[in-house]
């Protein structure tokens, strides 16, 4: 991919970034669900503590609040599709309905005293997976306001007749601490989580769509030389009617000059479909197989006119490896050149190197390196691949990088990320290597989309 697709490729990354996480909302059938099944867990409970072992308390003020929560479920589910899903503003209002009523019924058995007031954490552990920050971090506060509350103002917690259940202070504390604690621990960890899962399947699904262009790109010269086909008939027929007027009007006719452009006209057309039907087998010859130095050179020269100098190095050992035009292999070495020719201050070093049993590329640059901190993370998604230096072109989400990477990989590279550190040299290095038999049965589309593993 030369650098003006890569360019436009990254210039629509924030479209399609915005359309994945339009897809990951939280759908209003998922909330229903859990309601419903809370629903039926706090009946169950109040009908065993009321009626199965005759412990007082408002039984009819519980139930009160739980039908709520019923009549919020009917309501959502005749007024909006299952499949809705819910902007974050509809999302934090509902899980906040879902913080308050579990508060109510909580107040009205005993406030944190009572076990069942671990369930205030799970509305924001519900938004810590699918909803912003901002949403996660107010849904939090509510939930550790309300165990605030609760240990401090609250009805009896349900006992028997004549006996008053209460807890030592510094237990209240405690229970209060481990509340707040586990709801801060939990919602951190299951976030953390769920962006790095979106971050890859968004990675993911990236990568396939940059292939994908390529195949498409790749099978232009097919489908010109079907529609060449398909167009020689009616053109051959055309052609013959052509003739055949030409013959039949005189040259001194006023319609002999529309005849001769319609001649003329009718052979440049099928010289032009000649062309196209030739294309995908013209090009083959030249465009299919790659020299090692070929793919170097066609990687490397968008990027030569940026005020950097681009060198090339070779180490031979036997003939020049020859592969197949791979769309994954040309798009992951250019976007490493790119990087390289962004951060480096004056040289990009390409050292091509082959033997009978190894190929290996190795890219340099003279730039300030990889940040040692994050080295050993380089080529995750959504993580700047360098935190030192600037960039030439700003700098980015770390998505390129790990396109690149992953792209490599499936052709059979192993890739290594490293900092120079010979020659008295500073920067980056990058080293690519394949064996000779897996560069040079690359497949021509890259990787295969429906292999799960990366």
């Amino acid at each position: 991919m030369d650098a003006t697709n890569r360019d436009s490729f990254n210039l629509s990354l924030p479209s399609f970034t915005t359309t994945m996480r339009e897809s990951q909302r939280l759908r209003l059938a998922t909330l229903v669900r859990l309601r419903w099944l809370s629903v039926a867990g706090q009946v169950a409970t109040i009908v065993f503590v009321a009626w199965g072992v005759w412990w007082p308390f408002p039984v009819w003020a519980c139930l009160g609040l739980v039908a709520m929560s019923i009549g919020l479920n009917l309501w959502l589910t005749a007024r909006y599709p299952a499949s809705r899903r819910l902007s974050p503003m509809a999302a934090a209002g509902v899980l906040t309905f879902d913080i308050l009523q579990p508060t109510g019924l909580l107040f009205l058995t005993g406030g944190i005293h009572n076990p069942f007031s671990v369930f205030l954490i799970v509305p924001t552990l519900i938004a810590s997976a699918t909803q912003p920050p901002a949403t996660t971090l107010g849904l939090g506060v509510l939930a550790a306001l309300a165990a605030t509350l609760l240990a401090v103002f609250h009805l009896p917690l349900p006992w028997p007749d004549g006996v008053i259940f209460s807890l030592p202070p510094i237990y209240v504390a405690g229970l209060w601490y481990a509340i707040v604690g586990t709801l801060i621990f939990s919602a951190t960890y299951v976030y953390r989580v769920a962006a790095e899962s979106r971050a890859l399947a968004d990675a993911l699904s990236a990568t396939e769509l940059v292939l994908q262009r390529e195949q498409h790109l790749s099978a232009l010269d097919g489908l010109a030389a079907a529609a060449a086909h398909e167009l020689g008939t009616p053109l051959a027929t055309i052609a013959l009617v052509s003739k055949e007027m030409a013959r039949t009007v005189p040259r001194e006719s006023p319609m002999r000059e529309d005849v001769d452009l319609l001649l003329q006209q009718s052979e440049r057309c099928r010289e032009i479909l000649r062309r196209l039907s030739s294309l995908s087998s013209s090009s083959e010859s030249h465009m299919a197989q790659l020299t090692m130095l070929a793919l170097i050179d066609e990687v490397a020269e968008p990027h030569r006119h940026f005020g950097v100098s681009i060198s090339v190095e070779v180490e031979r050992d036997g003939p020049e490896p020859v592969t197949r035009r791979n769309a994954g292999v040309v798009y992951g070495l250019g976007n490493i050149v790119e990087n390289a020719v962004d951060f480096a201050s004056g040289s990009v070093t390409i050292r091509a190197a082959w033997s009978h049993e190894r190929v290996t590329i190795t890219v340099a640059d003279d730039g300030p390196g990889y940040d040692p901190d994050v080295l050993a993370r380089i080529g995750d998604p959504y993580m700047s691949d360098r935190l030192r230096g600037e960039r030439r072109n700003g700098g980015g989400l770390g998505l390129g990088l790990f396109i690149a990477k992953t792209l490599l990989e499936r052709s059979g590279a192993d890739i290594t990320f490293a900092n120079r550190e010979y020659d008295g040299a500073s920067g980056a290095i990058v080293t690519i290597a394949w064996t000779r038999s897996a560069f040079e049965a690359v497949h021509p589309y890259g990787i295969d989309l429906d292999e799960p593993d990366v």
